[in-house]
């Protein structure tokens, strides 16, 4: 097996480790497990497989990828999880319904911000080393 056909196993390796910051933030908040928690997983899955394609693909262009894409995956990771802070503080009028949703995505979306940047690049390099 050669290295680009790893690169969907790299992909979608980070998605259950994800499910560990949706797990830590559900237990800390002591939250019932509900249809906008399981919705939340589901809109997380794709932002993850989004930063882990992003950054294979720079890796594949460029050996420095965790230098370059360390800013944009900071900020659209920050900008998401302030941005639904409101929501999950719940301010404002029908807050408590998606309240779920949002410390589902802001908890997840934080801990998938280490397995980006951390885990992907990791199992990109293990992969490589044992296709040479």
């Amino acid at each position: 097996m050669s290295l680009w056909q790893c690169n969907p196993l790299v992909i979608l390796f980070s998605i259950p480790f994800v499910t560990i910051g949706v797990s830590i933030g559900i237990e800390w908040l002591e939250m019932p497990l509900s249809m906008p928690v399981w919705l939340g997983m589901i809109m997380l899955a794709g932002m993850v497989v989004n930063n882990a394609i992003v950054l294979v693909e720079t890796i594949e262009l460029q050996r420095t990828a965790g230098e370059l894409r360390l800013r944009p995956i900071l900020m659209t990771t920050l900008t998401t999880v302030i941005g639904l802070l409101p929501l999950a503080l719940s301010w404002g009028e029908g807050a408590k319904m998606l309240q779920p949703l949002a410390i589902t995505i802001g908890f997840g979306l934080s801990f998938s911000l280490l397995v980006s940047l951390l885990l992907v690049p990791v199992c990109y390099q293990w992969l490589a080393q044992m296709t040479e």
